[in-house]
């Protein structure tokens, strides 16, 4: 067996889009999702990126007989749409699940920012969110990757308390200085939990750079990328790829040769015979720590900064987040199913994004994925689906007095 590894793992998260919300909407109509926008997007990423790729990975699983292994995270709020809109989605990853070689991970239900203000709402979205993957999945998962890759000491103590010991953080550089993602690391103030750093670089090479013409690695070819794997992983143990699974099909299109290139990755791996492929929980146990890591503020995966500021790195977005978190307490007592549904969707991490104000060095990103033409326009429209909620939740409060 190869002395170093590769972990290849990818999100999957659609998130739950709000209609045009009016102000005149506000205590008249409690709908609030754009339910054909979710619809149509959400067929169309399937077509292009989750049908072929499952297949395709189910297909190098065979063809590599166990030895190409592979994580995901789902998100509740993904599952909920492919179970609504697209069930043959599901029915792909219960292929993958059922070949052995795939790790399904913990994360919030709702793709949410819940570790960074209530600990009980995470508790109850990672608890949700476990079941869930049992349930259509048959397996259970030991390993968390919480939103956006956010950690801090104080979520991996959280983490660990809810049973988890493997962990997937970002490589920030800021967090790492002179030390290297490409190793096991354990958290600063509680040392049973292992933490797996992405490769920022290796793994935004696919994600972000693959078809880009004016990059001097392009065109990317998988014996290129092997290269640049054994390049990084001299000395080192383990190289951390992780990416939204929407980059093959969806953020890089079937033209620019995505998946000729994925096809090609595992067999040229292999075959160079550096590096085996693990899981997450199958990466802690073959590598041993070789420190710890102390990060005081928490870290993502988001822009060149590797912080929170995508989701609260301006007034709107910060004034948005306590608004929404304020009402936990008093859902608690009042205990409504629909009213729960509705917080757990607002509190996905997406709404906060769609504000972000940054037109620097991430701008064209966060213009990607935003569907508002402002990020002033995706404030209002929050803020009007927060102020009917509240009604509605400050209403049934009084019927139990």
């Amino acid at each position: 067996m190869a002395n170093k590894s590769i972990c290849l793992y990818f999100q999957v998260h659609q998130p739950t889009r709000l209609r045009l919300y009016r102000f005149f909407d506000i205590g008249k109509d409690s709908h609030y999702y754009d339910d054909f926008a979710n619809r149509t997007i959400l067929r169309r990423i399937a077509q292009k990126c989750y049908l072929p790729m499952n297949e395709l990975m189910l297909k190098l699983i065979a063809q590599n007989k166990g030895k190409f292994k592979i994580a995901y995270s789902i998100s509740g709020s993904a599952l909920d749409q492919f179970q609504r809109f697209a069930p043959e989605v599901i029915e792909s990853f219960r292929a993958l699940a059922a070949t052995g070689c795939v790790e399904f991970l913990s994360e919030t239900y709702y793709h949410s920012l819940a570790s960074l203000a209530s600990e009980s709402e995470f508790l109850h979205q990672v608890v949700k969110h476990q079941r869930k993957i049992e349930e259509l999945f048959g397996v259970k998962t030991t390993a968390f990757r919480n939103t956006e890759l956010i950690y801090s000491d104080a979520i991996g103590e959280q983490v660990y308390k809810l049973g988890f010991k493997t962990m997937l953080t970002e490589g920030a550089r800021h967090i790492m200085g002179w030390k290297s993602p490409n190793f096991i690391y354990t958290g600063a103030t509680q040392p049973k939990l292992k933490l797996l750093l992405r490769n920022y670089g290796l793994s935004d090479d696919i994600a972000f750079r693959f078809s880009n013409r004016s990059w001097d690695q392009w065109p990317l070819t998988a014996e290129k990328y092997v290269s640049l794997l054994k390049e990084s992983a001299a000395g080192d143990d383990i190289v951390n790829l992780f990416m939204d699974y929407e980059t093959f099909g969806e953020h890089q299109s079937a033209d620019s040769g995505i998946f000729d290139f994925m096809e090609a990755l595992p067999g040229a791996i292999l075959a160079d015979g550096t590096f085996s492929f693990v899981t997450p929980s199958e990466a802690v146990k073959k590598h041993k720590a070789v420190g710890e890591l102390d990060v005081e503020d928490a870290i993502s995966w988001a822009d060149e900064e590797r912080d929170l500021t995508a989701w609260l790195g301006n007034e709107l977005q910060q004034e948005a987040f306590k608004k929404v978190y304020a009402m936990t307490e008093k859902l608690s007592i009042v205990g409504d199913p629909e009213l729960w549904e509705d917080f757990g969707h607002l509190q996905e991490s997406d709404h906060f994004y769609y504000m972000c104000t940054k037109f620097f060095s991430d701008g064209e990103v966060h213009k990607y994925f935003n569907p508002y033409d402002t990020p002033y326009e995706a404030f209002i429209n929050y803020m009007n689906v927060i102020s009917d909620f509240q009604i509605r939740l400050d209403e049934k409060r009084a019927a139990l007095d």
